[in-house]
């Protein structure tokens, strides 16, 4: 320990650890805690690769991850991303049993992806999340939840690769916008290429293609007509 940092601080920094899960370097910034806080829902309304990449960030650090609801999903794109296939469950389409076939991948995996058949009845939602803060997992809904701790969505989108009409699409830059309850209403704004040429996630510059990040007063409206 170094010379001067209380025993109180450093118990305090490793209890916070002990209370997130890891997200890819590149999404700390959309979190307000760096991470993933345990017992938290977070809402994709998009779904797809974005919501592979939260999860990407846990599966990397070594926590076992379920995706539900997704039979299209290949194992080769969800690797793309991150997420490590020898610690991944798949579970093709639950139907109407999709609430029990969550409650019970929560006692077994540190995060649950889902792509919901349907919105859940309140009393439904309310026991998945007693359950998700029982067993201190994540819970990464494709779709919404309402009062969901953390929202992400992509804002625009732009394919790299394709010039006059013709070309090999090479990649997708997005701009992500991310929101939430509490610390995290105050909206934060990333791009990223989502999938770089090599499929994987990465920072991108909002300056290329003559694509620049919306002011904040424009992100704040975004937000509102989102979360309204």
């Amino acid at each position: 320990m170094h010379t001067g940092i209380s025993p109180v601080v450093v118990a305090s920094a490793a209890q916070a650890r002990d209370r997130m899960l890891p997200v890819l370097p590149v999404l700390r910034d959309l979190f307000p805690q760096g991470g993933l806080q345990r017992g938290s829902v977070v809402a994709v309304p998009d779904g797809g690769l974005l919501s592979l990449a939260i999860a990407a960030g846990a599966s990397a650090a070594g926590a076992w991850c379920a995706v539900v609801g997704q039979p299209e999903l290949g194992v080769r794109a969800a690797a793309g991303v991150g997420l490590d296939p020898g610690r991944m469950l798949l579970v093709g389409a639950p139907g109407e049993r999709w609430p029990q076939v969550t409650a019970a991948l929560l006692d077994g995996c540190e995060l649950v992806l889902i792509c919901l058949p349907a919105q859940p009845a309140p009393h439904v939602k309310r026991h998945v999340e007693a359950t998700l803060r029982r067993a201190g997992g994540v819970l990464v809904v494709a779709g919404d939840w309402a009062g969901a701790q953390a929202r992400l969505w992509v804002a625009s989108q732009q394919w790299a690769g394709m010039g006059q009409g013709h070309g090999r699409l090479m990649g997708r830059r997005v701009h992500v916008l991310a929101t939430g309850r509490g610390a995290a209403t105050r909206p934060a704004q990333r791009w990223l290429w989502l999938p770089g040429p090599d499929g994987g996630v990465a920072a991108a510059d909002p300056g290329i293609g003559g694509l620049a990040a919306p002011a904040l007063d424009d992100t704040e409206q975004a937000v509102a007509v989102i979360a309204g």
